[in-house]
């Protein structure tokens, strides 16, 4: 995945009836494609041209049809019978995306009502439901700060979405044994998400690590000591090891073109190449190419979620300690997260992995400030089939020392951290969460509607 990050992407499909007061109406569109581009989303689709008419609305909503869009926002500039309405929402449904019907408020002035815009959306709002797609709504000025807001987040939510549908996601190897939580089914992440697992088989993967050059592994290690000024006290066959995992995960990505890549790290890269292979997860993840431990293929792809969200890299985590009386918990790995995680205040050190006795792996505090929670996570099985719920939460990461070692982080949830691990426990989640600094709940929230995926709130 690279790690550019393009700005959401609003269809904005303008409709009115000739019978209203146009000018007002075109003045209403106007305003509208001007706030949404003002916010810094792109803009597709006819914009603020009304569409009147059938044929011109068909000739508008086929162009759209080659176009990408992240949401489509349907702008009742004035009363409109269904019929372009349908026409348009139908498009969102075959991609998969939300779809917005915004109507403008009325001065009651005693005159001639001029648009009847709410009355357009009621219309609207019933003809789409007896076809069964789904939608939100606003009723707001066109450049009132809130709706701009709402519409940026369901645009946020749709580019998620498209990230998901077009996700490659490479599993280096087999989940270990009794780690049913990094189980997946391949076929059922395609028909639901449109997400692609690509098997990687371990063997190849050592194979192909061990038998990396010189000059990446010396560019790897150049690298890391500018995160890790420690570097030269660890050992250098293990430092250069983890470079030859990292050169091999990179080209895998490069030429598959993942966007996420989940590794049984352990026991193989400990006992056949003598390393520890955090450290190369911990630059892929720096480098907005998500990866996680123990072949956890849904915690990728979460990260992938979260990178779509934020543009920023994610982290994947256990829960392991919480203490009732200071309402706080630990989160912590190994040592993959990101190095732009870390606390400032605290830094960076090359370190070895706690089990293993190995490098290479980055050991810090994460930074404090707001972190959103989330796990795209199975649910028991019901008719020979598994359920999907997203599970999200949200809290304030904690400036404070390490809890242990390798990468930890002190979060305060949102709620009471006792209660959290009774959801954590009464829901049966699995092991790992993942996180991405900023608030992006709302998003989630939209998301899970748009897929269609139960929605379990830690926090």
């Amino acid at each position: 995945m690279s790690s550019e990050h393009r700005p959401p992407i609003v269809a904005l499909a303008s409709i009115a009836r000739p019978t209203f007061d146009l000018p007002l109406a075109r003045a209403t569109a106007e305003q509208a494609a001007a706030a949404i581009g003002a916010a810094g989303l792109a803009l597709a689709g006819p914009g603020s041209e009304l569409l009147v008419d059938s044929g011109g609305a068909e000739q508008a909503l086929a162009a759209l049809r080659d176009q990408p869009f992240d949401l489509l926002v349907l702008l009742q500039a004035s009363f409109a019978d269904s019929t372009i309405a349908v026409r348009a929402a139908t498009l969102a449904q075959e991609a998969g995306l939300p779809l917005l019907l915004w109507a403008v408020p009325e001065a009651r002035t005693g005159e001639r009502l001029r648009l009847n815009s709410l009355c357009g959306i009621n219309l609207a709002g019933h003809a789409l439901t007896v076809r069964g797609i789904a939608y939100d709504y606003l009723l707001a000025p066109p450049d009132e700060p809130a709706a701009i807001a709402r519409i940026a987040t369901l645009a946020r939510a749709g580019a998620a979405r498209r990230a998901l549908s077009g996700a490659r996601i490479g599993v280096v190897g087999q989940h270990p044994e009794g780690f049913e939580p990094c189980a997946y089914d391949a076929g059922e992440l395609a028909a639901i998400f449109g997400a692609a697992v690509v098997p990687i088989e371990l063997g190849a993967a050592l194979a192909r690590a061990r038998d990396v050059g010189a000059a990446p592994r010396e560019a790897f290690v150049a690298r890391a000591a500018a995160h890790a000024p420690n570097l030269t006290e660890l050992d250098r066959a293990a430092v250069y090891g983890t470079a030859g995992v990292y050169a091999a995960l990179r080209a895998y990505a490069d030429e598959q073109r993942l966007d996420g890549v989940a590794v049984r790290c352990w026991p193989e890269y400990f006992t056949e190449l003598g390393c520890a292979a955090c450290g190369a997860m911990s630059m892929l993840n720096d480098e907005c190419t998500p990866a996680s431990c123990e072949a956890d293929v849904h915690g990728t792809l979460t990260l992938v979620l979260l990178r779509a969200l934020s543009g920023a890299p994610a982290f994947i985590a256990d829960l392991v300690s919480v203490d009732v009386a200071s309402d706080t918990a630990a989160l912590w790995h190994c040592g993959l997260a990101p190095p732009s995680m870390a606390d400032p205040e605290a830094g960076v050190r090359g370190a070895l992995h706690s089990n293993r006795r190995l490098p290479l792996l980055f050991e810090f505090p994460l930074r404090p400030g707001r972190v959103t929670l989330a796990r795209i996570s199975r649910t028991r099985w019901t008719a020979g089939r598994a359920g999907y719920r997203l599970v999200i939460g949200g809290g304030e990461m904690l400036r404070a020392p390490r809890s242990f070692s390798g990468t930890t982080g002190v979060i305060r949830f949102d709620r009471p951290a006792g209660e959290v691990l009774d959801t954590v426990m009464g829901a049966g989640l699995e092991h790992h969460l993942c996180l991405v600094y900023g608030d992006y709940r709302a998003e989630l929230r939209s998301l899970a509607r748009l897929v269609g995926l139960e929605l379990l709130e830690l926090c």
